[in-house]
């Protein structure tokens, strides 16, 4: 399976952001990927960063963007993974959409809020799981990663990789949170003995990578940090190595007890 991350900074103007989506999707097709994902809040902006609240979406204009986008996966034969503001009747939810050739987009809604996710959206109730090319996939939005409760719930579900949409960035140079938040990635790598592929916005300085760990928490490709571009990598599942079926036979061991 070929497989994207296209990091950028999103802003408020879901518009410009479209351009820069829309552009790396022609990227992703041109490479031949067959799944490519953006980060948290990449259509709309962050609030209160990029936008002043939740409820100052354009919702009318979002559903637009998303039906394009759906148009788009089906005519490609790419999927697809967005993060987006969505409304839901009253409730408004920090989202990443799932865009496959078949059938109608996924939504797996952020869980774990806390300070400005507190403020501006309501708790996702889904298990962000989906099939693509014969290999099931977790979703999890940038502070689910400090809690490995939400990704062992991916591996009683044996998830063949793992996605998180990040948006963590800070305004000055802050390498102690980045290489922190990289040793929570690889841990929940190691943990649950399965790929994970992340991506975070670009700038100002990010405190999250965009990048590709491996069953054991190896680094198999990472992003150049601040810089917008796509990460792309042809990524194999071969049998289990020793080790990791050592953590395998024994995390079953602990789920099961």
């Amino acid at each position: 399976m070929k497989i994207g991350a296209y990091q950028f900074r999103a802003t408020g103007n879901i518009d410009n952001n479209r351009e820069i989506i829309h552009a790396a999707i022609s990227e992703a097709v041109s490479q031949k990927l067959d799944l490519l994902v953006f980060p948290e809040c990449a259509l709309t902006g962050y609030p209160p960063y990029d936008i002043p609240n939740s409820a100052a979406v354009d919702f009318h204009r979002v559903t637009a963007c998303l039906e394009e986008l759906q148009a788009i996966a089906s005519e490609k034969k790419l999927c697809i993974v967005l993060g987006t503001v969505l409304k839901e009747q009253d409730k408004i939810h920090n989202s990443a959409v799932v865009f496959t050739p078949n059938g109608k987009p996924i939504v797996y809604s952020k869980r774990a809020l806390w300070g400005y996710d507190k403020d501006n959206f309501s708790t996702g109730h889904s298990k962000g799981i989906f099939q693509f090319a014969n290999r099931k996939i977790g979703v999890r939005i940038c502070f689910e990663v400090r809690f490995p409760e939400y990704f062992k719930e991916l591996y009683r579900e044996n998830t063949d990789l793992d996605i998180i949409l990040f948006y963590d960035i800070s305004k000055q140079e802050d390498i102690q949170r980045y290489e922190l938040i990289r040793s929570h990635i690889r841990t929940r790598a190691v943990e649950n003995v399965c790929p994970i592929l992340t991506v975070n916005t670009s700038a100002p300085f990010q405190t999250a990578p965009t990048a590709l760990f491996g069953r054991s928490g190896q680094v198999l490709l990472e992003q150049e940090r601040n810089k917008e571009g796509l990460l792309q990598y042809e990524l194999d599942f071969p049998p289990l190595n020793f080790g990791e079926r050592g953590r395998k036979e024994i995390s079953d061991l602990l789920t099961n007890a």
